[in-house]
Parts: C-alpha cells; structure tokens; sequence
C-alpha cells in the first residue's frame, strides 16, 4: 500500500514516515523540498500516482491572517481535487483540538475551513485532532511574554509529545477511515500557568509567569476547557517530565 505523507519532512511528518515504514508500507513524504507544492499544485497529480491513503500533516510557512487561510484553503482545495482523480480512497488530516471555539484567530479559523472543505469532498476521510505539543512549549511562552513576564489565561491544557501525535495520525492512516473527527491528547492535564511556570524553571528562565483571564491564546479568548478533547480522547503515553529529561538540556 502507498500512502503519501504532505508535509512528510516537517516534525510530525517525518516521524509518520519512519513508522509507516517500520510496518513495512511505502510511505512516500512529500513536501516543496521534493518538488511537491499543493499551494501551487506542483508535483501534487505525480506523487499520487496509486496512493490508497494521503495524509496531510503540512503547515503554513506564515501565521498572519491572511497567508495562513490561503494557504489551508488552497492548498487543502488542490490537494482534494487531485486526490478525488486519481482514485485515493482515504485523506487524514491533522488539526488542533478545540478549533472550532477559536475562530477569533486566524489561524485556527484557517483550520476550520481545513475541516470544512474535507468533510464534504467525496472522499473517506478521518480528521485527527491533537492538543498542543511539548515541542511547541517555548513558542507558547513567547507569544505570550510581556516585558519580563508570561501572562496566559486561566484555563486548562493537556499537551502532549510529538512522537505520540505521529503514532495516533499513522493509526488513523492505515484504519478504516472514520469520517469524523478523532481526538488526541496527552496523559496529563494541567492549568496553564502551572505548566509554564514548571517549564521555565526547568530552563531557567526567569520570566514570571501570571494568570490572566483577559490573556488571549494567539489572539483567542479561552475558556476553562477550550485546549482539552471531550471524553473518550485517545492518550497519549509520554508524561511531561520524562519528555523534559530528555529534552530539556538541549533545548
């Protein structure tokens, strides 16, 4: 079985691609360094030449409103067209958990019109949504610091690692397709500026961290539980602090 991987030389990507290829299926990454643009839809029609399954893990190069919605809308468009021709059977996604509660930013209205545009398309799909990656932690510590401080809303959240993200996407990809939505989330749920604080003082960084209820995350208003998946989540297996002993040195 083929299965091409959009996006296949990225974090999650390229991960996909090495247990796909464990379980002994050709899996093909394709991505703009190989020749395959779906923005332009060069290279797009060759690389699915006989591919039974495609699965879409790219992301935008630009967050700014604008470029961030012509890239999923364009690109999930093209991507779509090209699949139905050549015959593919099953598109997996991947997608963040809460999307569609976050339309006030951009970005995660551009992952909305992702969904929306798979959903009626004509071909099995399944959509796998993943909470916020360890990975990504010092990116959201950033967004949010302010001077000398990290001001994060008050709300829950329950990362996860990279390697589980890649593990319940590769399981979505050779399953039968669910025509849905399923959920990924990390073992543990903590409150956000609890998990900041214990990531900063394990990279000794000094910023201070402070709970704000009018704090937006990435320009969206939260609520209690707006970042955590509902019940019956698929979990992850890697706690945080085995993820920051091995990670934590170099980061």
């Amino acid at each position: 079985m083929k299965i091409v991987v959009i996006g296949g030389t990225g974090l999650i990507g390229s991960k996909l691609v090495g247990m796909l290829r464990d379980l002994d299926i050709n899996a093909v990454p394709a991505s703009p360094a190989s020749g395959v643009n779906t923005l332009t839809g060069e290279g797009v029609a060759d690389v699915l030449q006989g591919a039974a399954v495609v699965v879409d893990v790219s992301n935008s190069p630009s967050f700014e409103d604008e470029p961030v919605m012509n890239f999923f809308r364009t690109s999930t468009t093209n991507l779509l067209a090209t699949e139905m021709a050549a015959g593919v059977n099953h598109h997996v996604a991947l997608s963040v958990v809460g999307t569609q509660g976050l339309g006030e930013a951009g970005y995660f209205r551009a992952q909305i019109v992702q969904d929306e545009l798979t959903e009626p398309s004509g071909i099995a799909y399944s959509i796998v949504h993943a909470t916020q990656f360890f990975e990504f932690l010092r990116g959201i510590a950033d967004a949010a610091t302010d001077g000398d401080t990290v001001r994060v809303p008050d709300a829950l959240i329950q990362p996860m690692a990279s390697d589980d993200v890649a593990a319940a996407v590769c399981r979505a990809a050779v399953g039968e397709p669910v025509n849905g939505v399923v959920e990924v989330a990390g073992p543990e749920q903590f409150r956000f500026d609890e998990l900041m604080e214990h990531w900063l003082k394990l990279n000794n960084d000094p910023r201070q961290v402070i709970c704000d209820p009018h704090a937006r995350y990435f320009g969206a208003t939260l609520h209690e539980r707006s970042l955590v998946p509902a019940d019956g989540a698929s979990l992850g297996t890697t706690r945080l602090d085995d993820w920051l002993a091995q990670s934590v040195p170099s980061a």
